[in-house]
């Protein structure tokens, strides 16, 4: 399987106030305005914003072409009916897997049945089985492909400044290709589609939640290419599996790539609410790499997607990050080594070393299927995960994101525009550094008040008469601090890593104490090493934590050359191997961190440790409220509990970190609970129930906990 990260890595959108003075300077293209946040050496670079047409982007010349380009333009374009697949649900219905699944649902309706009433039940099955594939398979319309390019022209025209895109990462090799972007807003269904069309690259077939599956609109959808899915596979009324629809749907998904479509897969599932990139949800992947494997394609090129927008068209996700919401299951990937291995001895030294090992117990003579089966599981989890990792890693930073972040971790009680400014220009210097893009150019001052337009009301602007200058500040009201963040959260991947370390950092010499090492400065680096690696664990349900290609090697023995590039710039190395009257042997030798004592050192030190507050207060509070916990309780009530907890720690000042009760929050930190074993789950009637396990049941190990998780909590 090809991957190419970056082959359409990013897609930048600039979003355009409501205002006729920008309305006006977007589309002359030549105002004064417009030049502050377009710099003229963009497109040398290969970059090309999709949606300014002109005459030159057709063949035709003349005022009647410029009065009519749009129209010429999606003309133009090359789409066809035999660009797209053709007698799928046939095709589909007559595939041995479809064929062997309808017999199998037979037999279970009718199992001591005569032939006539076991063809009949056979009969039955089918007709439910054209009709669930009536309800999934898309039909592509040129026409409507054309006339959906020609309305999105406009409006793109009237919501954003531009779309910026790297014309020379949309020349594709001749494979089936399955596009993977991150999902932000309903606007990806329907920008990746365009941007295609406006290259003359057919239209993905775009997997979609059957949510969306309502009258008229679904008709548009399916035009586009667009093909439900549930959002739960298994919806039978027993809880089983179904096996029809999932024998159908994997065989729709094979037979769009026999015939060379192109796929568009959320692999997050739904829109991230927290700015975040969410956990993977690999199901349709499974199919992509299962079709591979069995030759029923030679190739597939995977291409992760970055979408980034300066202001998304929603708005924000308030109502529900504040509001109770149905928790969606997501079934584990086994892995070599649980969550629950590896983080609860670091929790619980003194566990019993039998407890450990409680209900993990594999038989020796367990069958090559199975082996198989957990290997093919952990693949598709790696690619999914990876995959993810570089459509993050392709997302350019936005200049909200960096107001959001600095008026937030680095400026909560307020700052003056000049140094606002100074320090935007300071962080975009620092995100270029790391290797990230930036989706805007121009005079910083400039883009900072368009920043500051665009966060709207969740930022106060007052003039001081001291300095005759203006003064920003963060709105403290929930709403906007939530909305604050999800823009905020799009610049926490380029810092994560050094965040990690900056927290394990406080926690090493927290517990280092004022009995430590004369030099307080110095750091161990396999103290430092481990304890952030057991960071990483209990942050690994948020997106943003990975390991990246590293996770193999996290241990005492880690090489130095492969972690001095994850560190601040403040943390320099110290060895020890020049101390000629060491007792120990080389192989036992360690090496140190000097941390430099530099007042500007250690704000960013700070900084970044304040990234991760929202992140660890939210689990340190869950932590605290299962002090209490009387369960057994479902899941969805035990959630709604937690979250009105936390709202109501925020309404009364005493959380450090308002968007620290954000809903998301919430459900990840229970998931951690669940995943090292805090959480013993149980089904009734396809409700979760929780309820403490047998080692968390004693107050002390739940006190153990808490402290574990404040010990990287810098107050």
């Amino acid at each position: 399987m090809d991957e190419s990260a970056l082959t359409l890595g990013t897609i930048d959108v600039s979003y355009l106030p409501n205002s006729s003075e920008y309305s006006i300077g977007r589309c002359k293209h030549a105002t004064e305005e417009w030049d502050k946040f377009f710099n003229p050496s963009i497109p040398s670079l290969g970059l090309r914003n999709v949606i300014y047409i002109n005459e030159t982007h057709t063949r035709h010349r003349g005022w009647l072409a410029r009065r009519l380009s749009y129209v010429l333009f999606v003309q133009e374009r090359d789409v066809h009916k035999g660009m797209f697949a053709t007698n799928v649900t046939e095709n589909v219905l007559n595939s041995r897997r479809v064929q062997e699944a309808i017999a199998e649902v037979a037999a279970e309706l009718n199992p001591d049945g005569s032939a006539q009433q076991q063809s009949k039940a056979v009969n039955k099955v089918k007709k439910k089985a054209r009709k669930i594939l009536q309800e999934m398979v898309a039909t592509v319309s040129p026409a409507m492909i054309r006339l959906t390019g020609w309305v999105l022209l406009k409006l793109f025209n009237s919501f954003f400044w531009n779309i910026q895109i790297h014309k020379g990462q949309l020349e594709m090799m001749n494979l089936p290709l399955i596009f993977l972007p991150v999902h932000r807003s309903h606007i990806d269904y329907l920008l990746l589609t365009f941007i295609l069309f406006c290259h003359n690259i057919k239209a993905p077939y775009i997997a979609s939640g059957n949510n969306l599956n309502i009258p008229i609109f679904s008709t548009l959808i399916r035009k586009l290419g667009g093909f439900f899915i549930r959002r739960r596979l298994d919806e039978t009324p027993d809880g089983r599996k179904d096996i029809l629809y999932r024998a159908l749907l994997h065989g729709h998904i094979v037979e769009l790539l026999r015939q060379q479509q192109f796929l568009e897969i959320f692999l997050e599932g739904t829109r991230s609410r927290s700015g975040k990139i969410s956990c993977a949800r690999a199901g349709l992947l499974s199919v992509v790499v299962d079709t591979l494997s069995t030759n029923t394609i030679p190739d597939i090129l995977i291409i992760p997607v970055g979408i980034s927008y300066d202001r998304i068209i929603e708005g924000h996700y308030n109502g529900e990050q504040l509001e109770y919401l149905e928790t969606q299951s997501q079934k584990p990937v086994s892995a070599p080594l649980s969550l629950e291995q590896a983080l609860l001895p670091a929790i619980l030294p003194s566990r019993p070393s039998d407890a450990a090992d409680e209900g993990t117990d594999m038989s020796v003579n367990e069958s090559r299927n199975a082996t198989d089966e957990s290997c093919r599981r952990r693949l598709i989890a790696h690619l999914a995960d990876h995959i993810l990792f570089t459509a993050s890693k392709s997302c350019a930073i936005m200049s909200t994101h960096i107001v959001a972040c600095l008026l937030l971790y680095r400026h909560r009680q307020g700052i003056d525009l000049s140094t606002l400014v100074e320090d935007f220009f300071v962080m975009k210097e620092e995100v270029l550094a790391r290797d990230f893009d930036l989706g805007f150019s121009g005079n910083s001052e400039d883009v900072v008040m368009h920043a500051i337009q665009l966060l709207g009301n969740c930022i106060t602007i007052t003039h001081t008469s001291k300095n005759d200058e203006f003064f920003i500040t963060p709105s403290t009201t929930i709403p906007s601090v939530f909305e604050l963040n999800f823009y905020s959260n799009g610049v926490l991947h380029v810092f994560i890593m050094e965040a990690i370390i900056a927290c394990s950092l406080y926690a090493v010499l927290k517990k280092r104490g004022p009995g430590g090492p004369a030099s307080p400065s110095l750091i161990s680096q396999e103290q430092l090493v481990r304890k952030a690696a057991s960071l990483c664990y209990l942050l690994s349900n948020e997106g943003t934590i990975s390991l990246q290609d590293d996770q193999e090697d996290i241990s005492p023995g880690l090489a130095e050359q492969q972690w001095d590039k994850k560190l601040p710039e403040p943390l320099s190395w110290r060895s020890d191997e020049e101390d000629e009257d060491s007792d120990f042997g080389e192989e036992q030798r360690d090496c140190y961190l000097k941390v430099s004592q530099s007042k500007e050192h250690q704000q960013f030190i700070t900084f970044l440790q304040r990234l991760l507050g929202p992140l660890l207060e939210a689990y340190s509070s869950a932590a605290i409220f299962i002090h209490n916990f009387s369960g057994p309780v479902p899941e969805p009530e035990f959630l709604q509990k937690l979250h009105k907890y936390l709202i109501t720690r925020t309404d009364r000042r005493v959380a450090v970190y308002a968007e620290s009760a954000t809903y998301c929050l919430v459900k990840n930190a229970v998931k951690m609970f669940k995943d090292i074993g805090v959480f013993k789950e149980t089904k009734q009637e396809r409700v979760s129930i929780l309820e403490l396990s047998s080692t968390f049941l004693p107050q002390c190990n739940r006190q153990k906990l808490l402290e574990y998780i404040l010990s990287f909590v810098v107050l």
